[in-house]
């Protein structure tokens, strides 16, 4: 299928690594035009190396970051017609009352500020392009409850909300927007969530990757790869249609126990 992408001018947040550098990877081979920007500055200089797309600094947690960052949006692109809201961070592993007031906020700040701030500025330059798509990742921890993760799930439910209410004011402009909910993905990030919390819960290692598995009814990992194919299909112009989804990629999920 002829996803019609290229010359699609796209941005990318938390887009160095990861998943983010794999949804990159993917437009960029079917043509798309991509700009992705991360916190991290030396996944940056990784893409800055000899890859098919440009790679830029910034914290999108920061309202004036991000004001800078679209700058360089017009400067790089030219306008905007995809906007993939990717950042975040996974937030501590424990208990809602050992919880710091800056823990909370920090981790409300990358996962749905960010995703605020980018919105706001894209959307008059999606306008002005004659419409486009917006694709907010927030997480299976967005639609079921995980024990000692509730600023990490408070927020992605918050990315959830804004991106139905995007949806609507925004589908009169021929913007669709969505989110994607991915569940155990196979990356560093999950390995990193699986040490805080087994040192969290005393949970063995083994036992809490073992669970992973056994709480979806395909017993396996969602890769990077199949993210990254949903979320350009979600751009392309055959899901035109498709708008305030939250579009679960997880091998469904049993049981978050």
């Amino acid at each position: 299928m002829d996803l019609e992408l290229a010359n699609k001018r796209v941005l990318i947040t938390a887009g160095a690594s990861g998943i983010g550098r794999a949804v990159a990877e993917s437009f960029a081979s079917e043509g798309a035009n991509v700009l992705v920007c991360d916190i991290d500055a030396e996944a940056v200089q990784s893409v800055q190396s000899g890859t098919a797309f440009r790679a830029v600094i910034a914290d999108v947690s920061s309202s004036e970051a991000v004001a800078k960052l679209f700058s360089e949006v017009e400067d790089h692109l030219g306008g905007l017609d995809i906007l993939i809201n990717n950042a975040g961070v996974s937030g501590p592993a424990k208990p809602v009352q050992e919880l710091t007031d800056q823990e909370w906020r920090n981790t409300f700040a990358a996962n749905l500020d960010s995703s605020f701030f980018c919105a706001r500025q894209a959307i008059p330059l999606l306008k002005k392009a004659g419409g486009g798509s917006v694709v907010n990742v927030s997480s299976i921890c967005g639609v079921l409850p995980y024990l000692y993760r509730s600023p990490y799930c408070s927020a992605k439910y918050g990315v959830i909300g804004l991106t139905e209410v995007l949806a609507k004011e925004l589908g009169p402009d021929n913007i669709n927007v969505n989110a994607i909910c991915p569940g155990s993905v196979d990356s560093p990030r999950l390995e990193r969530v699986t040490l805080m919390t087994s040192k969290a819960t005393g949970v063995p290692v083994e036992k809490l990757r073992q669970a992973a598995l056994n709480q979806t009814s395909m017993r396996r990992l969602v890769s990077m790869k199949e993210i990254a194919s949903m979320i350009l299909y979600l751009c392309s112009p055959h899901a035109r249609i498709i708008s305030g989804q939250s579009i679960v990629i997880d091998g469904q999920t049993n049981s978050t126990d």
